[in-house]
């Protein structure tokens, strides 16, 4: 990450906002677009900061600036094309899949300190200790934490792995009610940040680091070869987009979804109005509509009447629309793998472990997101990406000979936290506290009857609201600290 500000005609750049923060002349006046966008993402989306005066360097962007210039120069150095699909028949790609794969975990071992893997015992973290262990000489070091519920515990499938390849295998058991981590967040991260994965990946990276140095991860291939539950989902309303003109989408499901009740209650398939206002939207709205924590009623809802002014009509879908007018691809499967790859892996997932692995002075690298790993993988037609309703076939396929059937072809779990039981439970009175204080209510910024009613309707039982009083939450406990700078 680079963060940078010209104050007083003086440029400033540091790799965390924090330091930044400290330069007297900072005007701390928080940017309304930033606000919306981290409502609806979970996080503030580069060039955006939650500070007006404050900006992130976009990936894979230079910056510029000479000798009597008021304002850098920003230009793209790289991007990933999605121009080329491969010709190769499948047996081919499936080689060349294990090979590019072990390339690029080759080159992130290079290292002249202690080296491990995490190890969730997910595809992409068994994938690349497979790799590991079949290039090292040594016994690979790797990284587990676990949960003291079994809903949320993956470690059974980790053992397995370890045992596979004989790791020197690293393991613990965190309580699902480790939120004393709750207030330690916002000061690791400098601005609202709302994926609550943080925590155990914060746990895990404090486990690694009593081992090793460098640690290898798993993240990007996801994003890369489509292994979110949600692509096979969209993939399905683009089944309808391709049938149904948009003028008729647009006001048949729209009125659909405006009719249709809010079933959070009711088994999954009943759940259909949040489907049916996706499907009144194009492709890139649908799956921001899909990802959103907050949908845009939702948001107007809790925004005060002075930020929704402020905004003007200004939606965090432009951060989509943007990303959207440099793809080049012609399928909306790789639209959205684009889209992700330009806004969920950077602003949540790298973020999520940079600050987490540096709270504790380890280095994570990301062999799937090496550059020549991440052009190849662009290439793959995303029928051997998402096929029959599998996600991640081609890597899934390739690893078959590495690796358990029930690593590979199980349920996806990631790290869950259990928030809808603290927020009924241990954490009740402190987040009622936290969202109804007087600083919140200071901001200025939100409908605070809004709030109340959420608070009232979640700890009733009433309506499930466990990511907005999160999302919540994480801004609240931000806000506190910034203050007290």
């Amino acid at each position: 990450p680079l963060f940078y500000a010209i104050i007083n005609e003086t440029l400033y750049f540091a790799s965390e906002l924090k330091s930044i923060a400290l330069v007297p002349g900072l005007d701390k006046k928080i940017d309304a677009k930033a606000i919306e966008q981290y409502f609806a993402l979970g996080y503030v989306a580069e060039p955006h900061t939650i500070y007006q005066q404050v900006a992130k360097l976009s990936p894979g962007h230079n910056l510029t600036i000479k000798v009597g210039d008021t304002q850098p120069t920003i230009t793209q150095y790289w991007d990933v094309s999605y121009a080329k699909q491969s010709p190769l028949s499948e047996e081919q790609l499936l080689t060349q899949m294990e090979q590019e794969l072990k390339t690029a975990v080759e080159s992130h071992m290079m290292a002249d300190v202690p080296l491990g893997s995490f190890l969730s015992g997910g595809v992409d973290s068994s994938a690349v200790v497979a790799m590991m262990s079949q290039i090292s000489d040594n016994s690979v070091t790797t990284c587990s934490i676990g949960f003291d519920v079994k809903d949320y515990n993956e470690t059974d499938f980790a053992r397995q792995v370890a045992k596979r390849y004989a790791t020197d295998h690293q393991e613990k058991i965190v309580a699902s009610d480790d939120f004393a981590l709750v207030d330690s967040l916002a000061q690791l991260y400098d601005e609202p940040y709302a994926d609550s994965s943080a925590m155990p990946t914060y746990r895990v990276c404090q486990l690694a680091r009593e081992k090793v140095t460098v640690c290898l991860s798993g993240d990007g291939a996801d994003e890369l070869l489509a292994g979110y539950r949600r692509y096979g989902l969209m993939m399905n309303e683009e089944k309808v987009r391709s049938v149904l003109p948009y003028a008729i989408r647009k006001p048949v499901f729209g009125l659909l979804g405006k009719l249709y009740p809010k079933l959070d209650w009711a088994p999954q398939f009943l759940r259909a109005k949040t489907t049916f206002q996706s499907l009144a939207m194009d492709t890139a709205e649908g799956y921001f509509h899909g990802v959103s924590l907050l949908n845009n009623q939702q948001r107007k809802e809790l925004f005060s009447s002075q930020l929704n002014q402020e905004l003007n009509g200004y939606s965090a879908l432009e951060v989509f629309r943007e990303h959207q007018k440099n793809f080049d691809g012609d399928d909306p499967l790789s639209l959205i793998q684009y889209l992700d790859i330009k806004t969920y892996l950077v602003g949540d997932i790298l973020t999520k472990v940079d600050r987490a692995s540096m709270a504790h002075s380890l280095e994570v690298r990301v062999p799937f997101l090496d550059h020549k790993f991440v052009e190849w993988t662009a290439q793959v037609p995303t029928a051997l990406k998402l096929k029959q309703g599998c996600g991640k076939y081609l890597l899934k396929k390739a690893m078959e000979p590495h690796l358990p059937d029930d690593v590979l072809y199980r349920n996806k779990m990631g790290f869950r936290v259990p928030l809808a039981d603290w927020f009924k439970g241990p954490l009740k009175d402190k987040l009622r506290q936290a969202l109804l204080s007087d600083e919140m209510r200071a901001t200025g910024l939100f409908n605070m009857d809004t709030i109340k009613r959420w608070l009232d309707d979640h700890q009733s039982g009433r309506r499930e609201y466990s990511a907005p009083l999160w999302t919540l939450l994480m801004f609240a406990s931000f806000y506190k600290q910034s203050q007290a700078e």
